[in-house]
């Protein structure tokens, strides 16, 4: 063999071995391909903790017998309302009476009250969060990420309380389709008084709503390349924005309905509408959109910009890198960007902006699984500290604790309100709302700023912006609170109607195999409520608060004891230590 041969062979050789090396790398890059496997427990776990607000033991021994497509597919299933509609239970201050189900009239127009609408309002808002945590649906929680798109705050910017029911509504009606919603927000009550839309008209522009349109709501600010100037949208793109949106004004008594949603909106005034032609910037191609003097000409203009606005890359881009922060990690890399946003940006615009087909392309990749990585561990899954709503439905759902029933429909209405409808009003507004959400920074759909919680968009800390010294009394307590059936987090010692019993849940619930054993009762309860397996050494840390420092025949004869005797005080005392201990810990923090 000559010298040219064997450099020919070398070179054939190194150039298979470098191949090889690639292709082994390219397994671990971010992949977007099926996971194809049975899920299994902490797939399940993972996949359910994300996509929903919680799960019980049971949905998990199914969904870990799914393949992540199926899992997925079973989420997606359109959720029922197990309670219809909100209702305010308690006596008006003025009529002496309830006002019962406010919202419906026969001529859709809601009762008009001056009192209690600041409950009403957080009350719709356990009416939306009853349903979330009573069911495994990927619509729930995806309602919640809109408002992140979307957002208001209900108690600061919305005086109505049936304008934020609308708003929920329209985010329910419109969950998979990002576009329309761009399109029918426009018209909601609740965002038209919150941004002051009803201030803009053509002799007095109020370019509030343009400004957040494009800033938060829809392409986002690109870099900055001149004073007003960014590669997505400049100063002048607001200012046409806003001719675009005035005329456009709340309608108090909530009688112009929808067409597609019969859901009551706006209405356009317009003789305060510019008919002018409103000129776009080269961001967006000197785009004209003819100005219009009719009510359909308006809305017609709205949505020539909104298609304008969505035909960007960059709108499809700042819509995938929310949703992966929400759903996957708060932070990535530049291979993440490349591998998994950017192809999930050209699924989201060749589907119109449907977000079910990017929801399972995500939901079911490796990525999302921690597949793609060398050692399968913590990339992904664990990665996020739970929002309080998250950690809150969690233990409620994880350790079987009976909520009060609140349902009830307006078609239907009952002759008189229950104590039990009265008693979940008072869990979740005198307790949930005003002392566990507020202590916790997060009173739902009541954010301090139209850019929403920190922990969705605030660099660097993101999630961890739930956990701070501020918020962290409040979630150490809900077990607590939770174990007495008092609240703990403002030591009001008020009763909370809800009640954890530590002993008939470890006795009865199914969910343990062996209660007599402190190492086994420990590692099932640590696989039920954790992301990952506990080692060892913590297997023994939480051993010792069930066993008070003791060995392990402590707890088999003090619980042996309690099976012949009824006697529960000792076992009570150490497992309401064991599961405050087991919350309480780092692993209960994160998903």
């Amino acid at each position: 063999m000559d010298i040219s041969s064997l450099n020919k062979l070398t070179y054939y050789y190194i150039t298979l071995l470098i191949c090889k090396i690639f292709c082994h790398l390219k397994k671990f890059l971010p992949s977007l391909n099926p996971s194809e496997d049975s899920l299994g427990y902490r797939k399940a776990k993972h996949l359910l903790r994300r996509a929903c607000f919680s799960y019980s033991k049971n949905t998990l021994d199914l969904f870990a017998t799914l393949t992540a497509e199926d899992a997925v597919h079973e989420l997606s299933n359109e959720p029922i309302l197990f309670w219809e509609h909100p209702y305010d239970p308690v006596v008006n201050s003025e009529s002496g009476v309830p006002d019962g189900f406010w919202m419906h009239t026969e001529n859709t127009t809601p009762q008009d009250f001056t009192v209690g609408h600041f409950r009403k309002k957080a009350i719709i808002s356990g009416w939306w969060w009853y349903n979330a945590q009573k069911q495994n649906s990927l619509k729930h929680k995806l309602i919640f990420f809109l408002h992140s798109c979307f957002t208001l705050s209900k108690h600061d910017g919305v005086p109505k309380s049936s304008y934020f029911y609308d708003y929920l509504r329209l985010l329910d009606f419109y969950a998979y389709d990002l576009k329309t919603l761009a399109k029918k927000i426009t018209f909601d009550n609740s965002i038209l008084y919150y941004l002051d839309n009803n201030t803009n008209n053509k002799n007095n522009p109020n370019e509030n709503y343009a400004r957040e349109f494009l800033e938060l709501f829809t392409i986002l600010k690109g870099e900055q390349i001149g004073e007003g100037n960014y590669t997505t949208y400049t100063e002048s793109d607001i200012q046409n924005a806003a001719k675009v949106f005035s005329g456009i004004k709340t309608k108090p008594l909530r009688d112009t309905l929808d067409p597609d949603t019969q859901i009551p909106m706006g209405y356009v005034n317009t003789g305060q509408h510019d008919t002018a032609d409103k000129i776009f910037s080269s961001a967006f191609d000197n785009q004209i959109i003819s100005g219009q003097s009719t009510e359909q000409g308006v809305i017609q203009e709205v949505d020539d910009f909104v298609e304008m606005i969505f035909s960007q890359q960059a709108t499809a881009k700042s819509y995938c890198r929310k949703l992966y922060r929400f759903y996957v990690k708060s932070e990535w890399n530049q291979e993440v960007e490349d591998d998994i946003i950017s192809p999930l940006a050209d699924l989201l615009i060749a589907n119109n902006f449907n977000l079910i087909p990017v929801l399972e392309t995500l939901l079911v990749s490796q990525h999302f699984y921690d597949e793609d990585t060398i050692n399968n561990s913590d990339e992904i899954i664990g990665s996020i500290v739970k929002s309080p709503i998250q950690l809150i439905s969690e233990t409620i759902n994880l350790l079987d604790i009976s909520l009060l029933n609140p349902e009830a429909s307006a078609y239907n209405p009952p002759s008189t309100f229950s104590e039990e409808q009265l008693n979940f009003k008072r869990f979740y507004y005198n307790f949930a709302y005003l002392s566990f959400f507020t202590s916790t920074a997060l009173r739902p759909f009541s954010p301090e700023t139209v850019a929403g919680y920190p922990a969705m968009y605030q660099s660097p800390s993101f999630d961890r912006n739930w956990f701070t010294s501020n918020t962290i009394i409040g979630r150490y307590k809900l077990i607590e609170c939770f174990i007495t059936g008092q609240n703990k987090i403002n030591n009001s010692g008020t009763n909370i109607r809800a009640y954890f019993d530590s002993v008939e849940y470890v006795e009865n619930s199914g969910n343990f195999s062996l209660a007599n054993n402190a190492s086994t009762l420990v590692t099932e309860i640590a696989d039920l409520l954790y992301c990952e397996s506990i080692d060892s050494t913590r297997v023994t840390y939480f051993v010792s608060i069930l066993t008070d420092g003791l060995e392990e025949y402590y707890w088999s004869s003090a619980w042996t004891d309690y099976l012949q005797t009824g006697n529960q005080v000792q076992v009570k005392t150490r497992l309401d230590s064991l599961f405050t201990g087991m919350l309480n810990a780092a692993e209960f923090q994160l998903m």
